[in-house]
């Protein structure tokens, strides 16, 4: 397995056990005043941190480069790492404060950016035999 993959199944894995722990207290404690914006940032810890980042730890391992030929480069990967999880974490951090919730914007930018990197990176990899 590639070291971006393993860093992407990773990471993936400590957002599953930290939107699993929110989850966890959104049951435990509904109604406690610091849990406010938590249910989005359950939800973006799961489908973003988890998932997403899953699917793409599978998909840079296991679809194959353009040219096998040619020096491997992850540098697409490692952008689409650092964009997705730094916009992830300011989410995390911008949702549940009502002071910082102009960051999310920001945030909500470093993920998509992420994504169009990530479309980028993987589509020349799809191809037929």
């Amino acid at each position: 397995m590639p070291r971006l993959s393993r860093w992407l199944a990773r990471t993936a894995l400590l957002y599953l056990v930290a939107a699993l722990s929110v989850g966890a207290a959104l049951v435990v404690r509904p109604r406690a005043p610091w849990l406010g914006g938590a249910w989005p940032v359950y939800l973006h810890l799961l489908t973003v941190g988890w998932i997403t980042q899953l699917i793409a730890a599978v998909a840079y391992w296991m679809f194959p480069r353009p040219d096998p030929r040619a020096p491997a480069s992850d540098r697409g990967g490692w952008v689409f790492y650092v964009l997705l999880n730094t916009g992830l974490l300011l989410r995390a951090y911008a949702e549940p404060l009502p002071g910082a919730r102009a960051i999310l914007p920001f945030a909500a930018m470093l993920q998509l950016a992420a994504i169009l990197v990530f479309v980028a990176g993987i589509w020349p990899r799809i191809r037929g035999r």
